[in-house]
């Protein structure tokens, strides 16, 4: 049975610093990956429901445009 020295401790112990290195380096480009992922469908999101509220507003103003109404309503703070 051989002990080990000090010698082959210390590879084993750089050569699991390495490891432990790389680990946290693709854990971090998994998190940074999803969080990419996250934010891309968080502003398809936002996309969506805009174009969905303006094709409303579209509708609504067309429709008033329709009924006679031309002029659009008073928006803002009143004095």
């Amino acid at each position: 049975m051989r002990l080990p020295t000090k010698a082959s401790e210390a590879r084993s112990s750089e050569a699991r610093t390495r490891a432990e290195a790389s680990f946290r380096k693709e854990e971090r480009a998994k998190d940074g990956a999803k969080a990419m992922m996250e934010y891309q469908a968080h502003g398809r999101f936002v996309r969506d429901k805009m174009a969905k509220l303006r094709a409303l507003r579209l509708a609504k103003e067309a429709a008033e445009k329709q009924a006679g109404r031309t002029e659009k309503p008073a928006t803002g703070k009143v004095r």
